[in-house]
């Protein structure tokens, strides 16, 4: 119940301690009933980015999934949504994202409009807690991670839960090969 250890990462409930989420994020997590089934764990801010935090914490790569903002237009009406994808992936968002989205060109939100959007810190974005309607592409990999690493809408800690409950999230579309493996991890 929220207390999982990978790596040199062990956490506590998220309902012990929900100072260490963005209030969106506690929000959802609360109406959800699933508080006690996600767990948190505080980190300095400095190893929030994926590839610190799996080197400084000993994590397998294929347990850390990151959250992108993306964004297209079709007849001049802007479409956002967000994708979760595994760190040895990347999001194709020139083909799969793109056609999701029904628009002409899809292309990565700026940083600065990606926060102002969320309400999260950049390096933080988790998908628990995104605006209402956006669309939520969950890489099929992600969903089948036994346990997986996510943002907690903050840079001081991460989100660990079962991947199959992100796919439970409100506005969420399991999609195969939304991403694309990495040459390199």
């Amino acid at each position: 119940m929220g207390i999982f250890t990978l790596g040199g990462l062990t956490t506590v409930p998220a309902s012990s301690a929900t100072a260490l989420l963005a209030p969106s994020t506690t929000q959802l997590l609360t109406a959800m009933g699933l508080l006690d089934e996600v767990g948190v764990v505080e980190i300095d801010p400095a190893l929030s980015d994926t590839a610190v935090t799996r080197e400084t914490f000993d994590l397998d790569a294929a347990t850390l999934a990151n959250c992108v903002v993306v964004a297209g237009k079709r007849d001049g009406v802007e479409k956002i949504a967000a994708c979760v994808v595994l760190s040895t992936t990347r999001a194709d968002i020139n083909n799969a994202v793109k056609r999701l989205l029904d628009v002409r060109k899809a292309s990565f939100l700026p940083m600065d409009r990606a926060v102002e959007l969320t309400g999260m810190e950049y390096g933080g974005i988790t998908p628990i807690g995104l605006p209402a309607g956006w669309p939520i592409f969950v890489d099929n990999r992600v969903a089948e991670t036994e346990v997986v690493i996510i943002g907690s809408g903050v840079r001081h800690s991460k989100i660990l839960l079962p991947g199959r409950v992100l796919g439970d999230l409100h506005g969420v579309q399991v999609v195969d090969d939304l991403a694309t493996p990495t040459l390199s991890v």
